[in-house]
């Protein structure tokens, strides 16, 4: 049965595709119809984030949990398991979300400032995190014991992802930064979000959340029948 949030999920996204292409946005100095990436890029770091926070609150429960302890979803797998299971395919899904991030910001940068990755701290540190959640996979497929993947990756999971918000969203506003809203530069709130870019852009954010946890749902039940 798919639950209203998934219907809900669908539409805002094409909403956002079909009205990010036709409808009209304001002409900027230097962006000009590039603006329109700011429905596709930016809402998919959104849904990143979302999608890591719930990763991240999944480790803390696999570590609260015992082996022993059966989950009463499904009669099948215990609990830390379960939460194990959830907690490394919603960081799958947020990685595959920040890649995709990464991507239309590289054309965007192309555009805008002439190179697609030009030395800046929002797009280094946005990489170094990305290698560090990288890691995070190398970490769970180097450890074959069940019981020990779990604690181990949970741990590194939750250390993990605060460096990463650090990374992205506080070192880079203590210098110098090309990104809008860090180093003295103005975000989009702040001088040009207007009416017409909100009209799809918080849709967008919402409708690309809520495709990364389907996403993520879809994965996990897959994984499920697999361990059944």
């Amino acid at each position: 049965m798919i639950q209203w949030w998934k219907i809900l999920g669908v539409l805002l996204v094409l909403y956002a595709l079909v009205g990010g292409l036709l409808l009209p946005v304001p002409n900027l100095a230097i962006l000009e119809q590039s603006i329109r990436n700011l429905y596709y890029h930016v809402p998919m770091w959104f849904g990143m984030i979302a999608l890591l926070s719930a990763s991240t609150i999944k480790a803390i429960q696999t570590l609260g949990h015992k082996q022993n302890e059966i989950s009463g979803s499904d009669g099948v797998l215990n609990k830390r398991t379960l939460f194990d299971l959830q907690s490394e395919n919603f960081a799958r899904v947020g990685m595959a979300f920040g890649i995709a991030g990464l991507c239309t910001g590289m054309i965007w940068a192309r555009h805008t400032w002439g190179d697609y990755w030009p030395n800046d701290p929002k797009l280094n540190s946005a990489a170094i995190g990305m290698l560090m959640y990288a890691a995070y996979f190398v970490l769970r497929r180097s450890i074959e014991d069940e019981e020990k993947r779990a604690r181990v990756s949970a741990v590194y999971n939750i250390f993990c992802f605060p460096v990463y918000l650090t990374l992205i969203f506080i070192l880079p506003r203590l210098t110098d930064s090309l990104h809008p809203g860090n180093g003295g530069n103005p975000g989009f709130n702040s001088y040009d979000l207007d009416s017409r870019l909100r009209m799809v852009f918080y849709p967008a954010v919402i409708g690309w959340t809520l495709l990364g946890f389907w996403i993520a749902d879809l994965s996990i039940r897959l994984k499920k029948l697999e361990i059944k």
